[in-house]
């Protein structure tokens, strides 16, 4: 079959390309389901380190397996020098955070020249899993830390890698309800199902490349504003509001105006997003137990009312908060600026990329789709004239 006959999907909107048994997205139902799990059922409960567990082995660990599958990704915190250099002379140049990541990420690779082809296997590939999704948020803390003239936090292998993460990020031990809320956090955006980023390292790894490159190619993909999203605007859209009372007014402006109301509607999710719901309860959480109460209770104000004006302009599209709309909420409970938004998330959504590349390893078969050629024929060369 030639490939002008074979049907043509903008973008692969529609197109099967994987068969996975890690997480399944339905838009219809707005049900996010990891490894049997519905994401309400397990993301406020586990643990980061129990969900990776899950992502990766299809099952729950024992209370002595966890602890050592915990003390495992601890052992492996740590960032060579060279990285470090690399991420020191990134900042002193103001690089993007993101592209600072993909740059350490990729940096991992180095002083494992001449691998042979065992690299491509499971066990160098749960190898590399096991220290990609480790150091992660040490290459995200030190960065965060190095753009603020300040000095890397070393990692410790005592606290859980939420609970690490905090601590890096500000030299001191967070609060229990901070690191519950950070689990929650990534483990509501740790997998969904075969997004840009995913494909990205699935394809890669499917060449029969390693883990590292394939990740290192996924945080390029999630660095491009269609994929990786932008929760800050969505909580810029609430601090421009101010006060419930202008709620209306400024929305509907906006509205008859055309633009998009930031944190609301999904490509996939044609009704509730069920992150969104995990992050609201988890943001309610968080907002409970401290001063700025204010700012949750103006956030769920704006939710209320743009989702009756959406109804109102809108009426034919089923526009529901979104995942964005929470996360810029939880983040900034957790006292997270703007710029830590989206490498946060990719500390999370390691474990997911890993656990497809793990999938792809296992079953492997080169990802080769057709195109369809629309450019001219039946061209002749001619010489230029002398």
């Amino acid at each position: 079959m030639t490939a002008g006959s074979l049907p043509f999907s903008p973008g692969l909107d529609g197109v099967v390309a994987a068969r996975t048994a890690i997480s399944h997205v339905d838009g219809q139902r707005g049900q996010l389901v990891i490894r049997g799990f519905a994401l309400e059922e397990i993301a406020p409960r586990a643990t980061f380190e129990e969900m990776v567990f899950l992502l990766w082995n299809d099952a729950l660990p024992d209370e002595t397996t966890r602890d050592r599958f915990q003390a495992d990704l601890a052992g492996r915190r740590e960032v060579e020098r060279h990285t470090l250099e690399l991420l020191k002379t990134a900042a002193a140049r103001a690089v993007h955070p993101m592209d600072a990541l993909r740059m350490a990420c990729g940096s991992l690779m180095a002083g494992a020249a001449n691998r042979s082809r065992e690299a491509v296997g499971l066990a160098a590939a749960r190898r590399d899993a096991f220290r990609l999704v480790a150091v992660f948020p040490t290459l995200v803390a030190a960065y965060h830390r190095l753009l603020q003239g300040l000095e890397p936090v070393a990692p410790r292998t005592d606290l859980s890698h939420a609970a690490n993460f905090l601590y890096m990020l500000r030299g001191h031990e967070a609060p229990g309800t901070f690191v519950r809320a950070l689990d929650t956090y990534w483990n509501t955006v740790a997998d969904h199902g075969l997004n840009a980023s995913t494909f990205t390292a699935r394809v890669i790894v499917s060449t029969e490349s390693d883990v590292v490159s394939a990740v290192t190619g996924a945080v390029g993909a999630l660095k491009g504003p269609l994929h990786g999203g932008a929760p800050g605007p969505a909580l810029d859209l609430v601090f421009e509001i101010g006060t419930a009372d202008r709620a209306e007014t400024v929305l509907r402006q906006k509205l008859d105006r055309g633009e998009r109301l930031m944190g609301f509607g999904h490509r996939v999710y044609r009704t509730r997003d069920p992150r969104a719901d995990v992050l609201g309860e988890a943001a309610a959480r968080l907002f409970e137990r401290q001063s700025d109460r204010q700012l949750y209770e103006l956030a769920r104000a704006v939710e209320t009312c743009a989702l009756s004006l959406l109804r109102e302009h809108k009426p034919t599209r089923a526009l529901q908060t979104n995942v964005e709309f929470y996360t810029a909420l939880v983040l900034y409970g957790l006292e997270f600026p703007t710029t830590l938004f989206t490498p946060a998330f990719a500390a999370a959504r390691v474990a997911g990329w890993t656990a497809h590349c793990l999938e792809q390893i296992a079953a492997n078969r080169l990802f080769r789709p057709q195109s369809e050629y629309v450019g001219a024929r039946d061209r002749k060369w001619r010489s230029p004239a002398p």
